[in-house]
């Protein structure tokens, strides 16, 4: 086990027990179809993570091993082909039993400031750190929402690579070997037939919508903005390939060359 993970140990990275490993890893789909020598190296990587990073528990949340190896696995399956170097510039994660709602002011059109308390499942904060909510990282795995390529971990882990070019735009910093105008070509217009099919799917009759919604090839979240188009493509890219892949071909392929993996292969 991971005895040595406890609040205020900076131990060097150490191996994770293999059956832990399995324990926490075994639902999720981003695991299908990883061969032995991936499944080892992600092993590895994670175990450096939970050694880099400070985990702490908020109201009472213990943070166990499984718990440290269950986020530290969806985190690094991101970095796997990228190196954890791409996490530095911030060091902790904090989790939440379950949703929290932060108090926030916005201004409105009019500038009329309001105070708002939206519950929220996951944030990242640039230079900061990743906030989760533990309930929503277990129902990650849930059989039904598993369908829909649900990940709060990887959504809040794609928002910190977008971070390292800034605020999270949808653009995160490219490898030499690819296009911005390839990028742009991609994502921007799948973000405006994303948003016209959510927009399609909320005028239908009421009693209609959910399903509609359901039937999406990304969760609706999708078409807030291009920076949370990007977070929920990923989740759909390592989760339900076999989904986007066919609704968006031109963005499976450049976030194949970004994370320089490619899930739907893997599936055989």
């Amino acid at each position: 086990m991971l005895s040595w993970l406890r609040r205020g140990a900076s131990p060097p990275p150490a191996e994770i027990d293999a059956e832990l490993w399995r324990a926490a890893t075994g639902r999720w789909l981003f695991m299908r179809g990883l061969g032995g020598d991936d499944n080892a190296r992600l092993r590895a990587l994670s175990a450096r993570f939970i050694a880099a990073k400070q985990f702490s528990g908020t109201h009472g949340l213990e943070i166990t091993d499984l718990m440290h190896v269950e986020i530290a696995a969806q985190a690094c399956i991101l970095v796997l082909e990228l190196g954890l170097e791409w996490y530095d510039g911030w060091s902790e994660v904090i989790v939440y039993p379950s949703q929290f709602a932060p108090e926030r002011e916005e201004v409105d059109e009019a500038g009329v400031v309001h105070l708002t308390k939206d519950p929220m499942a996951g944030e990242a904060w640039l230079g900061g750190p990743v906030i989760l909510s533990y309930e929503d990282v277990a129902l990650s795995a849930d059989e039904e929402l598993r369908v829909a390529g649900y990940n709060v971990v990887i959504h809040e882990f794609a928002h910190k690579l977008d971070m390292r070019g800034g605020e999270p735009n949808g653009y995160p910093p490219l490898h030499g070997n690819m296009s911005a105008a390839a990028w742009k070509r991609a994502f921007a217009p799948a973000f405006e037939d994303f948003c016209r099919r959510v927009d399609a799917a909320e005028s239908r009759p009421e009693h209609l919508i959910e399903d509609a919604l359901a039937r999406l090839p990304l969760d609706p979240y999708a078409a807030e903005s291009p920076g949370e188009f990007f977070a929920v493509g990923s989740e759909a890219f390592f989760e339900t390939p076999e989904l986007l892949a066919p609704a968006y071909p031109a963005v499976y392929e450049q976030l194949r060359l970004f994370y320089r993996q490619d899930p739907l292969a893997r599936l055989g």
